[in-house]
């Protein structure tokens, strides 16, 4: 059986989560609070973390990187009220599993914990990941092919980067089975949920009794896909000192694990990927210069959602077929209205968002066309908050694209405003004044 850490100041629903689970065949254990909740990761294994958002003393991202620093492997879904997506989706780039919003479903519920703790499965090499996934047919799309199809027969290391949710993973599968490699493991590691001691291990291995619950020796990353090809996901949250270490096995080729003196020759093509601008990172001291160079032999940008319009009908005729398959619906397509709000949405979250929205609507519909009532409310609330602008009124489309700009800027280097105003060429005192106006923060 199960067993799920719950985290909710809400008396009443915590109660009515933990008899939910209880009758769904899992353990739940109720904590109210940050500092509890933490405590309780110190006291027991958990299978799952089901945190809200908001508590009392803090947030549950709180929770979720206190378990990255103990170098707990749990999955992590954050409950989150409509308006907080966006930090939920933040969320999922710091390590979470997914997140789900209030008022909570409790069929969806019961769908995104089976799919937090089905066991994941190595992927052999020669398997295509096509069934999940698919690159559409818009220029971009085919512009981004051709550069798969130039840069995999060699062995350059390649970063990939985009945004949260666009297919990184799938593109560097894609370019491991078009190279010479193909033949050998393709091992894909998610840098952002490692803490730096767990990193080391991740990657070069450990010998018994390197640490404290080394029990056994352990092959790394490195040695277990020599010949073929590591993926490693958000390698921005690295720590520094890891990348030194990861510099020196690319450069000498040979890796030596933890508490060992041990020197393994390893052959291993790098593929990177990264949902912010390294250059940035490098420019604040966070990402060695160095290292940047060595693997930024070849850089692929993907788009993200909002600018694929061309490949959308695609995608989501693709992600219906699935869902119906694995949820065994027959759901024909979305309505008129589901259609309108899609196109209106700016999906933060892409592809991934995408998949798992329609998903959900083909698990709650009710008919084989999925109408606006099988649409999540954060969705609805975000088309009611857009700015409803006439198509001659100039400065008010003006202001729209400066707001969509600024906020656009400030993710993508992490809220520092002093680094947002100089990509933005504006003065700080200017950038703090638009933040006031637009309702940024």
């Amino acid at each position: 059986m199960a067993k799920i850490l719950v985290i909710e100041d809400d008396l009443t629903f915590s109660q009515l989560l933990d008899g939910f689970l209880k009758k769904s065949g899992y353990s739940a254990d109720l904590r109210h609070d940050v500092k509890s909740g933490i405590k309780a990761l110190d006291q027991e294994q958990y299978d799952l973390l089901l945190l809200d958002y908001r508590l009392p003393d803090g947030t549950g991202l709180e929770v979720l990187s206190a378990s990255r620093q103990k170098s707990l492997n749990i999955p992590v879904i954050i409950m989150t009220s409509f308006n907080d997506v966006r930090t939920a989706v933040e969320a999922m780039r710091s390590g979470a599993f997914d997140y789900i919003t209030k008022p909570v479903n409790p069929d969806e519920l019961l769908m995104r914990i089976g799919e937090a703790l089905e066991p994941k499965k190595e992927k052999p090499s020669t398997q295509s990941s096509s069934t999940d996934f698919i690159s559409g047919n818009s220029p971009g799309a085919e512009k981004l092919n051709e550069y798969i199809d130039l840069v995999a027969p060699t062995d350059m290391s390649v970063i990939i980067q985009g945004e949260s949710g666009t297919g990184k993973e799938y593109f560097a599968r894609a370019i491991h089975q078009r190279s010479k490699r193909a033949g050998k493991p393709f091992i894909a590691l998610d840098c952002g949920v490692l803490s730096k001691e767990l990193a080391v291990s991740e990657l070069f291995g450990h010998v018994k009794g390197a640490f404290t619950g080394a029990l056994t020796d352990k092959k790394g990353k490195f040695e277990a896909a020599s010949g073929g090809t590591i993926f490693l996901d958000e390698i921005g949250n690295l720590d520094y000192e890891v990348q030194v270490n990861l510099l020196r096995a690319l450069q000498e080729r040979v890796i030596v694990p933890l508490g060992s003196n041990r020197a393994v020759p390893v052959d291993v093509r790098i593929i990177a990927a990264t949902n912010d601008d390294l250059l940035i990172s490098v420019s604040q001291g966070k990402f060695r210069e160095d290292l940047y160079h060595r693997l930024n032999e070849f850089k692929m940008q993907l788009l993200p959602l909002r600018e694929r319009a061309k490949d959308f009908e695609l995608f989501t005729r693709h992600f219906i077929e699935l869902a119906n398959n694995e949820l065994n619906r027959n759901v024909s397509g979305l309505s008129e209205e589901a259609l309108g709000v899609f196109q209106k949405y700016d999906w933060p979250g892409n592809l991934r968002e995408l998949k798992n929205v329609i998903k959900r609507m083909v698990l709650l519909s009710k008919t084989e066309e999925a109408g606006i009532e099988s649409l999540p409310d954060e969705m609805m609330f975000s088309i009611s908050q857009s700015p409803k602008i006439s198509g001659t009124d100039l400065k008010a489309i003006n202001e729209t694209n400066e707001k969509t700009l600024i906020m656009e800027t400030l993710r993508k280097v992490k809220y520092n405003k002093s680094m947002a105003a100089k990509l933005l060429n504006i003065d700080r005192k200017t950038l703090y004044s638009k933040i006031e106006k637009y309702n940024l923060e």
